[in-house]
């Protein structure tokens, strides 16, 4: 769905008062009883003026009824939870502004959005259940009896976890985007600028591509944790330059890779750790035999070998963050049942995974530039891949200059 801010301005504090209690309300009820919102609610204006917010509420498609209900109710919309995280950025001062959307997942929507100073930032939208709203006809065990507050609570899971391994990661040492700030389902971090590996058509030398690759997956294992899907998609390439420290002048182009996405991140203790790890490692060398015809000379890294070198040399084992993140074994495993389901569903029905016209049209009436900026910054697009256009590595460290930043943000509205 596409993220439409432009009703936040015109809300009142009781609006919001009545929306965070449909919120709260759903944490026990599917549909939530117009009595619990008025109690939740605690307006002074009483049953008049919280009927009149749940009408402009609704016609905004921040809440809305459900069909043939038994009882007068509402419930949260993906759009609402959407309003209340921007609204919690925004009383943080993390987000003032929105600009335009950089990258579209299956599960997420990547936004460029900008603080208070202007600084650029991305905002990642988790949004489990977007495809299987579509594909499943039937709930599954995980989903309860509540499909859509279920599909909410895991997409908040799925940032909460995210967040939580980000933060670790990046206090490692680890190159990921900047952890800056987590709300419900939503994430906000540091914009990097660099393109995904699959838009990467050639680069200079690509055996110390594939080596820094593979070291920086054995550094994650060593701090115990398996990535879960490390491939193309999840895998940005920064061009570092560095410098001439007596005169300032550029020398060289270095390609370091950043990490992201981690919903899926799992312990090297996990039952099915070695399956994972060697999906993933098999992963990085279809793509460099395909994409630059280069293939390694010795086999491995092995999951057994590696695995001997956990907590070792000094690194600290990251794997329990997940239960120090307050994530509960019980929601721990709802989310990896639903990422589980979720890869069995695209593996039975890829057609079913492709975008929907709905999803490839929604960004219409957004800027013309919104193309060229797909190509940049943080994204986890698994939408079929395109042909890549990205040569990098090779350009003269004199040349690059100011065009290596990012366009100046386009504010569709202020949070």
């Amino acid at each position: 769905m596409k993220l439409d801010t432009r009703a936040m301005r015109h809300l009142t504090a009781e609006d919001w008062k009545v929306l965070a209690a449909v919120e709260q309300g759903s944490k026990n009820h599917e549909l939530v009883p117009v009595s619990i919102i008025e109690r939740f609610s605690r307006l002074k204006g009483g049953s008049s003026l919280v009927s009149k917010c749940i009408s402009t509420l609704a016609k905004t498609s921040l809440i809305a009824k459900m069909k043939e209900a038994k009882y007068d109710g509402y419930r949260l919309t993906y759009g609402g939870l959407d309003y209340l995280a921007l609204h919690t950025h925004s009383q943080k001062r993390h987000i003032y502004s929105v600009g335009t959307r950089v990258g579209v997942g299956k599960e997420s929507d990547i936004m460029l959005v900008a603080d208070h100073t202007g600084a650029q930032q991305i905002l990642k939208i988790h949004r489990l259940g977007r495809i299987s709203f579509r594909t499943v006809k039937t709930n599954r065990d995980y989903l309860k009896k509540n499909a859509s507050g279920s599909w909410m609570y895991l997409s908040t899971l799925a940032a909460r976890k995210e967040y939580a391994f980000l933060s670790a990661l990046h206090a490692a040492g680890i190159p990921v985007p900047t952890p800056i700030a987590h709300s419900r389902h939503t994430i906000v971090m540091s914009l990097v600028d660099a393109p995904p590996l699959r838009q990467v058509s050639s680069v200079p030398d690509p055996a110390a591509l594939y080596a820094s690759l593979i070291e920086l997956y054995l550094r994650l294992a060593k701090h115990g944790l398996i990535h879960g899907d490390y491939n193309e998609f999840n895998i940005l390439i920064r061009e570092d330059v560095s410098t001439n420290p007596q005169d300032g002048t550029a020398e060289e182009i270095t390609l370091t890779p950043v990490v992201i996405d981690f919903p899926q991140m799992i312990s090297m203790e996990h039952v099915n750790a070695e399956m994972y790890f060697d999906r993933d490692i098999n992963c990085i060398k279809i793509f460099f035999e395909r994409r630059f015809h280069f293939k390694p000379s010795t086999p491995g890294p092995f999951y057994k070998d590696v695995k001997k070198t956990v907590g070792k040399d000094g690194f600290e084992r990251l794997d329990a963050t997940l239960e120090a993140s307050g994530i509960t074994k019980k929601m721990a495993k709802d989310l990896e049942a639903a990422i589980r389901q979720h890869e069995e569903e695209k593996l039975q029905n890829p057609e079913a995974f492709e975008p929907s016209e709905d999803e490839e049209d929604d960004d219409d009436d957004e800027d013309d530039d919104e193309e060229e900026e797909e190509e940049e910054g943080n994204t986890d697009d698994k939408e079929k891949e395109e042909q890549p256009s990205i040569v990098i590595g090779f350009q003269s460290p004199s040349e690059l200059g100011d065009e290596q930043g990012m366009k100046k943000l386009s504010i569709n509205d202020k949070t």
